[in-house]
């Protein structure tokens, strides 16, 4: 909904500054005019709560904020130029005047609310698009024959709207409490934007073969099980899904004993799937940088390259990540020390002492060649196996 009405009203008074969307005769127009559809218009009113009242021009002059910020915010949230169409309602107008009400209060700056507006919109423009792509059936098909799509439609929508409302806000909040806590509990300031954490990509292999073989259908089935499979495992086990990629994921653990059991039983999922291709996964300890929810840095690009080279159903890992599994006691600094750990307890009982407690190790580490990675010069992956049972 991004706007460049400079001219809408009776008597209105032009923007102190020009219109963002101001068109050159040289240049098309991109502008989207709002459908006329009247299904689609009372689908808008009862998922709106209100009437199209406003130009963009009239909607950011109610809510006394300017031209230009009121088009940065609508661009950020990802809506679609509409002119000078007569398309925005009360509550448009009150979630202007809300972002410019955190500006001027100096609660957030300008660009921060600017980011807030595109985290908002990018986050709850997939999450329509996954329910209305999983509603499409309901939509569509009516339950008896003779209905109309109209008869189907409004009154599945009027029930389903306020049960998925009440149900977004909670997860929102649980999601809120959560991520704060990690907030409060970091070491320091500067942790709390850059901090050190265990990345993990878990790809699957021959994917781009699968989608020349497989039905489109079939596609998309395959990818939604992986997906969920990934996303149940990560959060069981204590970790974050930063983002699903088709076939790939990429998730995110505050220590790598965490990181380490679910890259294994990502691994140990899809090998029990015979309809699921190979998995590889790679992780890289360090730290991360984090902007609206994604992670950034050299320790993401590492495991991303550990990934594209490890064996199928395996997991390779950097040597920052061997060595926290190490510093941990999740792991031996070598299986020559494990041995020589078990053989001192044994060597103590046959001798009638009591034997050194045998630390039980989680997981085993195997050095690999090391190889040169493009982008980051040499580096020494280690294979990464369960120890014992889980």
């Amino acid at each position: 909904m991004t706007v460049d009405d400079t001219t809408s009203g009776a008597g209105a008074q032009p923007p102190s500054e020009p219109s963002v969307h101001a068109t050159p005769h040289h240049e098309v127009d991109h502008t989207v005019e709002p459908t006329d559809d009247p299904l689609a218009i009372r689908l808008e009113q009862l998922i709106l709560g209100a009437d199209r009242r406003y130009t963009p021009f009239q909607a950011a002059r109610t809510a006394g904020v300017s031209m230009d910020l009121a088009s940065r915010f609508w661009r950020a949230m990802g809506f679609a130029d509409i002119g000078q169409a007569k398309a925005l309602t009360e509550a448009d107008v009150l979630a202007l005047r809300r972002l410019a009400g955190l500006v001027e209060a100096g609660l957030l700056s300008e660009p921060m609310a600017i980011q807030v507006a595109r985290s908002t919109g990018q986050t709850t423009a997939r999450l329509a698009e996954w329910q209305i792509d999983s509603f499409l059936e309901g939509l569509t098909e009516p339950p008896e024959p003779g209905m109309t799509r109209t008869e189907v439609t409004y009154p599945l929508v009027e029930l389903l709207l306020p049960e998925l409302q009440e149900f977004l806000v909670y997860v929102w909040r649980r999601q809120l409490a959560a991520a704060t806590g990690r907030v409060v509990q970091a070491a320091d300031d500067e942790e709390m934007v850059d901090r050190r954490l265990a990345v993990g990509f878990a790809d699957l292999v021959g994917f781009t073969r699968l989608t020349r073989r497989l039905e489109e259908e079939e596609l998309g089935e395959l990818v939604e099980a992986f997906e969920t499979t990934s996303a149940d495992l990560v959060a069981a086990h204590g970790g974050r899904l930063i983002k699903t990629l088709g076939d790939e994921v990429l998730f995110a653990a505050d220590d790598a004993g965490t990181a380490a059991e679910i890259a294994l039983r990502l691994i140990e999922a899809m090998t029990q799937d015979e309809t699921m291709p190979a998995l590889r996964v790679g992780i890289a300890f360090g730290t991360v940088t984090t902007r609206m929810g994604d992670v950034f840095g050299t320790t993401v690009n590492l495991a991303s390259r550990l990934t594209s080279i490890a064996p199928k159903d395996a997991v390779l890992v950097d040597g920052a990540f061997a060595e926290e599994l190490t510093r941990t006691g999740d792991a031996p600094a070598s299986e020559a020390q494990a041995a020589q750990e078990a053989a001192v307890a044994e060597k103590e009982r046959q001798e009638g002492v009591e034997p050194t407690a045998v630390p039980k190790y989680r997981y085993g580490l195997q050095p690999m060649w090391q190889r040169p990675v493009r982008g980051l010069g040499v580096v020494e992956p280690w294979l990464l196996a369960r120890r014992g049972t889980s």
